[in-house]
């Protein structure tokens, strides 16, 4: 067992390197940390032209929301350098990570920024983002905290304030409640489908899905947990309308 002195010696070290890590990421040019009042019932000054402004082109962006450490952003952006990608996470110290590697692989198409989704419409104009992949979110399965479901109502329609119409949302997921959750309210609302699966490796999935895997995927896959996908596209006309009490007790068993 550990003693006082060497807990406190760990957290210690813990500290520093988080410290060291926010003090880096400073100095990469495609991260992005505005303080809270910046951006709280204001817009931040790069809505509307972060593809000109940030990478000088006007191709297609793709958000990671919840990015963590950045697998998907940093994986997207080596499969398509014609494209622009950028992770979004409160954690600082989750993107440094990718930021680091997304830096020293010389990749111009990606961007991070930190800050809460809540916050999502200070930053991006309508329209201004294609596609958004949403990459093992908390599921939030508790009723009272329906509203803080990446994939739930109030979300999406946040969404739909930045999103072209028609672009692609994509979830994966361990999490089978949220993977139900998100499937019947697509189906509710009447969203195209593009496609869905409850076990993507089972059934031989090969493409972007499977070929780029986060380290939280990788650990589920080695417990021998189904990994699950949902892609849909939405609508910018269209309101979203949360699920019926009654659907989502089926799915969450609170019935």
């Amino acid at each position: 067992m550990w003693d006082c002195a060497s807990k406190s010696i760990i957290l210690n070290t813990v500290g520093k390197n988080k410290l060291s890590r926010f003090r880096e990421m400073e100095s990469f040019e495609k991260v992005y940390q505005p303080p809270f009042e910046e951006v709280f019932n204001r817009d931040f000054h790069l809505k509307g032209h972060w593809k000109k402004e940030v990478f000088g082109n006007d191709n297609s962006l793709t958000l990671e929301l919840g990015c963590g450490k950045g697998e998907y952003t940093t994986g997207l952006a080596g499969l398509y350098p014609e494209r622009n990608f950028m992770g979004l996470d409160i954690k600082g110290a989750r993107i440094w990570r990718g930021a680091r590697d997304a830096r020293d692989a010389g990749m111009e198409n990606v961007a991070f920024l930190r800050t809460r989704i809540d916050f999502i419409s200070s930053f991006f104009a309508r329209e201004e983002v294609d596609e958004l992949w949403i990459t093992f979110p908390d599921p939030q399965e508790k009723r009272r905290r329906r509203k803080k479901r990446l994939t739930g109502a109030l979300f999406l329609n946040r969404y739909r304030e930045i999103l072209r119409d028609g672009g692609l949302v994509s979830l994966k997921t361990d999490n089978l409640k949220l993977y139900n959750y998100t499937l019947e309210l697509a189906r509710f609302n009447k969203l195209h489908i593009s496609s869905y699966s409850g076990d993507i490796y089972a059934e031989g999935w090969d493409n972007e899905i499977t070929s780029i895997q986060t380290y939280y995927e990788s650990r589920f896959r080695d417990e021998g947990i189904p990994i699950k996908y949902i892609g849909f596209q939405l609508p910018s006309s269209k309101e979203v309308r949360e699920l019926p009490a009654e659907t989502e007790d089926r799915i969450y068993g609170e019935g």
